[in-house]
């Protein structure tokens, strides 16, 4: 089965574009914390950090009290940015990987100059009635609907993107 992407433009309210915010900038610290706690690792004892222990850092990351403020996003966009950098910068076995196999550069450091993404699972939105809520979102993605989806096409994630230039999109991959 073939796995397609739709993608759309969309407008935020003010409360919906501060929460979508506050989700890319916590992506973006969660990434960047993990990338240097995998790099300190490997440069200073020749360790590589799974999956697994980014995992149970961002739990102790959530319970320090200078980073509270994680607890105010959903954690699946969290969760999804440590899964993207294990794939980047992958620790159980080399067979798999793209940095230790040579098919990619070292993983860079996320920038807000950037934009940013946040990428939601099926537990972090609801899709009814052919509108899209985010978890810890009472209203519906304002989205711009410029060609209808699919008959019974159903998202599985949905990716929210920032670009520089201030513009929202939604993709919906099924």
């Amino acid at each position: 089965m073939v796995e397609k992407a739709y993608k759309f433009r969309f407008y935020p309210t003010p409360e919906q574009e501060s929460l979508l915010r506050r989700t890319l900038g916590c992506v973006r610290l969660i990434y960047n914390k993990a990338l240097a706690a995998k790099t300190t690792a490997w440069y200073e004892n020749k360790e590589r950090v799974s999956y697994k222990q980014t995992s149970a850092m961002l739990t102790s990351w959530k319970k320090q009290e200078d980073l509270d403020f994680l607890t105010e996003v959903s954690s699946v966009p969290l969760q999804q940015s440590l899964r993207h950098l294990q794939t980047a910068f992958p620790a159980e076995c080399c067979a798999n990987t793209n940095f230790f196999s040579g098919q990619a550069k070292y993983p860079n450091f996320k920038k807000k100059r950037n934009g940013g993404s946040a990428e939601f699972t099926k537990s972090a939105f609801k899709w009814k009635d052919g509108q899209v809520y985010l978890a810890k979102c009472s209203e519906p993605l304002p989205i711009r609907w410029s060609r209808p989806l699919p008959a019974g096409c159903v998202p599985s994630t949905i990716t929210v993107k920032l670009e520089p230039s201030g513009r929202w999109s939604v993709s919906m991959k099924s």
